[in-house]
């Protein structure tokens, strides 16, 4: 039963498992829970409790999760409708002050908007959202109805296929939540237009994470060769043909994102100016080499190469490789622009990963600057998991 006063069933931890939730984290993990009180169900909001009875806040329960409950408000706060009225109407405030210049962004970014468990990507009049939690999402449906009283978007699209998902016991599912139409949708991105289709393009349909760095680099490229892996659907390249490169070569292992990517090379008038190949990233870099090719600027922008803490070497194995590629192929006077969207690798493993490539590749690096991800896609300072993104851009001599 709960605790005399309590108005809602708890998550009591073991005494002394509760300094990590006390600085700041959301994340209360099962093994740190010594016993649910009020009998609350999966996807029930419960109070969580430190073993010497201190309320911590509360949050939405998962027991088949390793992460049972994630916090989203302080003690007494109910998690009604008004509460994520609240919430969400704040997270989308902060982007109308922080970003300018697009018209697709990224609205909640879970944790660091205290909604943990929910995204919410805007793409021109279209809202994707992904629920990744139970608690979350038995509330899309509340969610994305009070999405569409706050922006008034023609539809709000579910992604929920990530397969985080399974972890919380949730199947793999995608389609319209409210309104509907076609999920390809066209975005403005600093002047440079590219189409994204909501329902099969990767993430939530683009990598709206590198947008501010994508737009950084793009000057540097002005008159130069620029070689993009990883291209995707062609951003990095375009922005590069956008800002007067001399000619730019993408790589790209989708033949479906390589179409679009010709797609958006045609309403860019990139014209011939812009290539790109579909091709492993890897086995292209091997073969530019033996042709001697030479490139000013050079991008690396690959998936996440480690997933979990236990591929960190083989992982760094491979940044190494396609940076030592890279570098074989960078004109003196060049630029290498080189990212990890693995949380498990920090920037200095990242750094250092490079160092060795430069000097296995007998190339000398300077570090010019060090970026993350863009500022719709804030850091919550007690969890480091929330800051992933790294954006390394050294000068090649």
């Amino acid at each position: 039963m709960p605790h005399a006063g309590r108005a809602r069933p708890a998550a009591v931890l073991y005494p002394g498992r509760d300094a990590r939730v006390r600085a700041g984290h959301l994340w209360v993990y099962r093994n740190e829970i010594a016993r649910l009180d009020g009998s609350p169900a999966d996807g029930d909001a419960v109070e969580v409790v430190a073993g010497d009875g201190r309320s911590l806040g509360v949050g939405l329960l998962n027991t088949r999760s390793l992460i049972a409950v994630r916090l989203l408000a302080p003690t007494g706060r109910p998690l009604d409708e008004a509460f994520f009225r609240e919430r969400l109407g704040q997270a989308i405030a902060l982007r109308e002050r922080v970003v300018s210049g697009t018209t697709a962004c990224r609205l909640v970014f879970g944790e660091s908007d205290r909604l943990p468990g929910l995204i919410v990507d805007r793409y021109g009049d279209v809202l994707v959202l992904q629920t990744l939690t139970l608690g979350m999402d038995r509330r899309k449906e509340m969610l994305a109805r009070v999405l569409c009283d706050l922006l008034a978007p023609r539809g709000v699209f579910a992604r929920n296929d990530p397969a985080v998902r399974r972890l919380e016991g949730l199947p793999r599912e995608t389609g319209w939540i409210a309104g509907g139409g076609v999920t390809e949708v066209e975005i403005d991105e600093g002047g440079v237009r590219f189409l994204v289709d909501v329902a099969r393009g990767q993430k939530t349909g683009f990598f709206l994470d590198q947008r501010e760095n994508r737009m950084h680099v793009a000057p540097l490229t002005a008159g130069r060769a620029v070689l993009d892996c990883f291209s995707y659907t062609g951003a990095w390249a375009l922005h590069a043909v956008h800002r007067g490169a001399a000619s730019v070569l993408g790589i790209e292992a989708s033949e479906e994102a390589v179409a679009m990517a010709g797609r958006n090379a045609a309403i860019n008038a990139a014209g011939e100016r812009y290539r790109v190949l579909a091709g492993n990233a890897f086995d292209e870099l091997r073969r530019l080499s033996e042709e001697r090719a030479k490139f000013d600027v050079i991008v690396l922008d690959p998936p996440a190469f480690v997933k979990t803490r236990s591929a960190l070497a083989s992982g760094l194995a491979g940044y190494k490789e396609i940076n030592l590629r890279a570098l074989k192929l960078a004109a003196p006077g060049g630029w290498l622009v080189t990212c990890s969207c693995s949380y498990h690798v920090d920037e200095a493993a990242l750094w250092a990963t490079v160092w060795e490539a430069a000097r296995d590749a007998r190339r000398w690096v300077r570090l010019v600057e060090s970026r993350s991800q863009g500022r719709d896609h804030p850091v919550h300072p007690a969890m480091p998991e929330t800051r992933y993104l790294k954006c390394l851009i050294f000068f090649v001599e």
